[in-house]
């Protein structure tokens, strides 16, 4: 289905502009994605937007082209407005040319299958969106199944930690859950639970890690809850050489998973 939107009081640009609020979002199942590459890259990944908003006046790309009518034969809707209605729905002054509703999806843990990779990130109240999004991101790179997050997290479905996660949102597994629900999950399976610590650790290098490996990092400013490093199979330290003493949370997550990934890789 196809429309037009002409007037910024119509009912679809208010419903569309309440989607950067969390509380909408979330009331709602959907969340906006803005840009070619990131609609792009969810396509790749199998997920079409439930509505596509086009720029009126734009240039031709073939791309756009292609999810005009993947979406269209879907039974999607493709809508198109002026650049300055987009501009109100997106909350930017300088728009891209399209972008996208998709429905959430499923994030509860028993929907991932941790035989399917051998690393796993884990972020435990993690509040920062590019943090977030920066952890998809790592897990896209090291080839791991996806991120759990724990706790009170920022929500992975903002436009912030989406634009952040460089498309990976739509290849990575996600889940959300409390650690009290975690743990028994982690524990019914296979799966070392790998925290870098300062309590009874070892050298980050050379430690003994097993697949599946779940990389657990804590809050920005707070790091784990000491009963949290407690269950962990397996507590490493990183040196810390200047006059910092801890890395920011996504940069830690992403060393550590490079490390869990050569080592891995020269085991097979």
């Amino acid at each position: 289905m196809r429309r037009q939107i002409t007037g910024f009081s119509n009912p679809t640009v208010k419903y569309l502009r309440s989607l950067r609020d969390k509380k909408h979002r979330k009331r709602a199942g959907q969340f906006l994605v803005e840009g070619l590459r990131l609609l792009e890259d969810a396509r790749a990944g199998g997920r079409l937007p439930r509505q596509l908003v086009l720029a009126s006046g734009r240039d031709p790309h073939p791309l756009i082209e292609r999810l005009e009518a993947e979406i269209e034969t879907a039974g999607g809707e493709v809508i198109e407005t002026t650049p300055d209605i987009l501009s109100k729905i997106t909350g930017k002054s300088n728009p891209q040319s399209v972008a996208g509703v998709f429905d959430e999806w499923d994030t509860s843990l028993n929907q991932l299958d941790r035989s399917g990779a051998s690393i796993w990130l884990v972020a435990q109240a993690l509040r920062d969106p590019g943090n977030l999004g920066t952890m998809l991101r790592t897990g896209d790179a090291v080839g791991a199944g996806g991120l759990i997050l724990i706790d009170d997290c920022a929500d992975p479905f903002s436009a912030e930690a989406v634009r952040a996660s460089m498309g990976a949102v739509f290849t990575q597994g996600l889940a959300q859950a409390r650690w009290e629900e975690f743990l028994p999950w982690l524990r019914s399976g296979s799966g070392q639970l790998v925290a870098a610590s300062l309590r009874d650790a070892v050298p980050y290098r050379g430690a003994a890690y097993e697949a599946p490996c779940f990389i657990l990092v804590g809050n920005e400013s707070q790091g784990l809850p000491e009963t949290y490093e407690a269950e962990c199979d397996l507590r490493v330290t990183m040196p810390m050489k200047g006059r910092a003493d801890s890395l920011n949370a996504a940069v830690a997550g992403a060393v550590l998973a490079y490390e869990v990934l050569d080592a891995l890789d020269r085991r097979s």
